[in-house]
């Protein structure tokens, strides 16, 4: 891990307004109409240009702790604040195409399935692959990889700071490693109070969970979902035959660990999130599946006994149980058993709805941790849609599975 010294800050939140940012079409530069968060974007960029210090922002997935990205000393600060191991990659975020073009070698010529993405999704919750020219992106970002992870924020205040600053960000989630990812600027004051000197408070994150990553830089002309997040897989797809439909072939989507296991990769990651346990409040977190059956060689219980073993013995005082679950699903409807078991439920939307879901999915899981339950139980949910991503991160954050079945009476 990087061993840069961190000094203790006095940390300032600044409000800004994002309906007072607007990018006119093509512009490279925000217009701001209110004056209070155009000081408080300034003060930011000054932060990060001219003290090469690391500051939070919101961004459209969740807030991001940035620095500047071809500034090897802001960035090594990143990774001593969130006590993040250097192994770990981060995301370059740029404001606009000619910044992009600024970080990519001279000869690169973007793919067509990349090309008809970032016509979609950019600006959005979208990273893309590039090739990493040494000479312009330091291998501190990269985990000295021959790739750069790269994405353009839409959330405004996100977008507008990196204009202000006029230089690309590294941004990971603005958390200390391995815990939940923040989606409001009281979940970042609450880590990091001390350790960060400036929060733009941008209000709550629209879309909740991080960014999908995606690697199109193969041979075959596939594209590999690397961490499924705010862009879903059947969205891509549907771009991918919209756009290349009249093409000789369009390209397949594969999902890591769905569709393919890379273990060269899992040792020595492209991209966040894929090698170290992410997302884990400071409590247990159970995952119970309710619908699917088990793997082999393991047995499903019944709700009740599963219940009983997480009671207090004797005198001790009730255990505290926090659930997330959606409005509708069996865990988030049945009635709970209250012998020795004090029960907070954080739902978490319809589960038709996987998108809202994936909105809570980190608030809900903070939260439980701020009221003081001694363990979450998280259900399951399909794996379609924004559910990939909210499983994905599901999977991480717990410590155990359980398989689980509720009798006819609930």
């Amino acid at each position: 891990m990087l061993k840069t010294r961190i000094m203790a800050l006095s940390t300032r939140v600044l409000k800004c307004d994002p309906s007072s940012i607007r990018f006119p079409s093509a512009a490279a530069m925000p217009i701001i109409s209110s004056p209070d968060t155009m000081r408080a974007l300034e003060a930011a960029a000054h932060e990060l240009v001219h003290n090469l210090q690391p500051v939070a922002f919101p961004t459209e997935t969740v807030y991001g702790l940035g620095a500047l990205a071809l500034n090897v000393s802001a960035t090594e600060r990143i990774f001593s604040i969130k006590g993040r191991p250097a192994d770990n990659p981060l995301i370059v975020h740029v404001s606009s195409f000619p910044m992009l073009h600024t970080l990519l070698p001279k000869d690169y010529v973007a793919p067509p399935a990349y090309t008809a993405l970032m016509k979609h999704f950019w600006p959005g919750a979208l990273t893309l692959l590039f090739p990493r020219d040494p000479a312009i992106v330091p291998a501190l970002i990269t985990a000295h990889q021959p790739t750069v992870a790269i994405r353009m924020p839409s959330h405004p205040v996100a977008r507008a700071l990196i204009a202000v600053a006029d230089a690309p960000l590294a941004a990971p989630s603005a958390n200390s490693s391995g815990k939940p990812s923040p989606t409001r600027a009281e979940h970042v004051r609450r880590d990091l109070d001390g350790k960060v000197g400036l929060i733009l408070d941008g209000g709550a994150c629209g879309v909740g969970l991080e960014s999908t990553v995606v690697d199109g830089l193969h041979a075959d002309g596939d594209i590999r979902v690397l961490r499924p997040g705010g862009i879903t897989v059947e969205a891509i797809e549907r771009v991918l035959r919209e756009e290349l439909g009249s093409s000789e072939r369009i390209p397949q989507v594969l999902v890591h660990r769905r569709d393919y296991r890379d273990a060269a990769m899992e040792a020595a990651p492209t991209t966040p999130g894929m090698k170290y346990r992410h997302y884990s409040p400071a409590v247990p977190v159970y995952l119970l599946y309710t619908s699917s059956p088990p793997p082999v060689g393991s047995e499903t219980l019944d709700a009740d006994v599963f219940f009983a073993s997480l009671r207090a013995t004797g005198d001790a005082k009730p255990v505290k149980i926090g659930i997330l679950a959606p409005n509708d699903s069996t865990l988030g409807t049945c009635d709970l058993p209250a012998d020795g078991l004090d029960w907070t439920r954080f739902l978490l939307g319809p589960t038709a709805e996987p998108s809202v879901t994936a909105h809570l999915l980190f608030d809900g899981l903070l939260t439980l941790e701020q009221q003081g339950v001694d363990l979450i139980l998280i259900e399951e949910v399909q794996e379609e849609q924004e559910g990939l991503a909210v499983m994905n991160r599901v999977k991480k954050a717990a410590g155990e599975c359980r398989w689980i079945r509720f009798n006819k009476s609930g």
